[in-house]
C-alpha cells in the first residue's frame, strides 16, 4: 500500500480564513500511514504488519533449535540440580507407609464379610434334595419298596454329593448302595466325581473308592458313569442313564437303564464277575408342580453270568418284571 500524499490546500486558489488551513493540516496528519506516526500502536493487525520491516528480521536457524543452541534455549534446558528420582520422591511425599498394600488398613475397622443380596451368583451356596424314586413294587411272587435318591450342597464349581440306591423285599433289607462324592465341574453340563461308596444289606458290607462323571449328554440324556476300587482287589463299574420325554408340560414319560459290572466274584453278596445285572424301567409321572409328581410304571430286571447262578442257588429270581407306583419329590 503506497503512502498517500498529504492533502494541502493551495493558498493561491483558496484564500479562506486561517481556521480552514489548520483544519486541513490536521486532516493531512490523520491521513498519514501508521508507521509514519512514531509511538502509536494500531489496533488493526493488518496496519501493524504493514509497519514491520521484514527485511531487517534475523532468520531463524532450525538446526540450532534442534540442537538446543538457539539463544535462550540453553537456559530452558539447563538442569536445575535436581534429578528425576529426587523430584518424584518430593512429588509423592516420600516413601510409602508399611500398610500401603493392606486392604484393611484404611477401612476404619470394617472387615470384608457377607452382604445379603450383594453376592455374585457363582459365589453363593446352593443345595438340593432329590427323591427321584420312592416306590412300592409288586411281582408275581414278591413285593417290597425301593428308593433312589441324591442330594448335593455347594456352588457352581464344587459340590458335595450324596447318593443312595436300595430296596427292601419281603420284609428284608436287600442290597443297598450309599455314596459320598466330591463333584467338580469340568464342562458346562458335566462334573467329575470322586469319593467313597459303602454297600450293606444282602450280605457283608463292602467299601469302595469311587471315581466317575455325571452330567447331561447331547439331547438331554442324564448320564452317570462310575468306576470303583474295593477291598481285596475288587473292582466294579456302574452305568446309568435316563431321559425325560415330555408328552405334555406336566405328563412326562421317563425311561431309564442301569448296568452293573464287577471284576471278580463275591459269593457272600451273590455277585459274579463280568456283566452282573441290567435293569430297565419305564415310568409315567404327572407333575402337579415341578417339585411333586406321582408316577406309575414297569421295571424289568435280569441277572447274568455267575450272578444268575448265585441267584438260582439261593432261590431268588434270575429275571423278573415289577409293577411300580411311587412319587418323585425334590426341594
Amino acid at each position: 500500500m503506497h503512502q498517500m500524499p498529504a492533502m494541502r490546500m493551495d493558498t493561491k486558489e483558496h484564500s479562506g480564513p486561517m481556521e480552514h488551513k489548520d483544519q486541513s493540516m490536521d486532516a493531512s496528519k490523520a491521513m498519514e500511514p501508521v508507521h509514519a506516526q512514531p509511538g502509536k500502536v494500531s489496533s488493526d493487525p493488518d496496519r501493524a504488519m504493514q509497519g514491520m520491516d521484514h527485511g531487517k528480521m534475523e532468520p531463524m536457524d532450525h538446526a540450532q533449535m534442534q540442537d538446543g543452541k538457539q539463544p535462550g534455549m540453553q537456559e530452558m534446558t539447563k538442569p536445575s540440580g535436581m534429578n528425576m528420582s529426587t523430584m518424584m520422591k518430593s512429588m509423592q511425599g516420600g516413601s510409602p507407609p508399611p500398610t500401603a498394600r493392606d486392604p484393611d488398613a484404611y477401612a476404619d475397622g470394617l472387615q470384608l464379610g457377607h452382604l445379603p443380596g450383594m453376592d455374585m451368583a457363582d459365589n453363593d451356596i446352593y443345595s438340593q434334595i432329590l427323591l427321584d424314586r420312592v416306590e412300592a413294587f409288586h411281582t408275581s411272587d414278591s413285593h417290597g419298596q425301593a428308593i433312589d435318591a441324591q442330594a448335593w450342597v455347594g456352588g457352581d464349581i464344587d459340590k458335595l454329593w450324596f447318593k443312595v440306591d436300595g430296596e427292601r423285599e419281603n420284609g428284608r433289607l436287600g442290597a443297598t448302595r450309599t455314596e459320598a462324592l466330591w463333584n467338580h465341574a469340568i464342562a458346562t453340563y458335566w462334573g467329575s466325581q470322586a469319593g467313597v461308596r459303602h454297600d450293606f444289606g444282602g450280605g457283608p458290607g463292602r467299601t469302595w473308592a469311587a471315581f466317575g462323571i455325571q452330567g447331561l449328554a447331547p439331547y438331554w440324556f442324564d448320564v452317570q458313569a462310575t468306576a470303583y476300587i474295593g477291598q481285596g482287589g475288587r473292582t466294579a463299574m456302574r452305568f446309568e442313564t435316563e431321559y425325560d420325554l415330555l408328552i405334555t408340560q406336566r405328563l412326562i414319560l421317563q425311561p431309564d437303564v442301569k448296568v452293573d459290572l464287577y471284576g471278580k466274584n463275591d459269593p457272600e453278596r451273590g455277585i459274579g464277575s463280568g456283566l452282573s445285572d441290567v435293569e430297565a424301567g419305564l415310568r409315567l409321572r404327572y407333575e402337579f408342580s415341578r417339585k411333586v409328581a406321582p408316577y406309575i410304571g414297569v421295571v424289568w430286571n435280569k441277572k447274568f453270568g455267575n450272578t444268575a447262578s448265585y441267584a438260582r442257588d439261593s432261590g431268588s429270581a434270575v429275571k423278573e418284571t415289577r409293577l411300580v407306583a411311587g412319587i418323585r419329590v425334590w426341594f
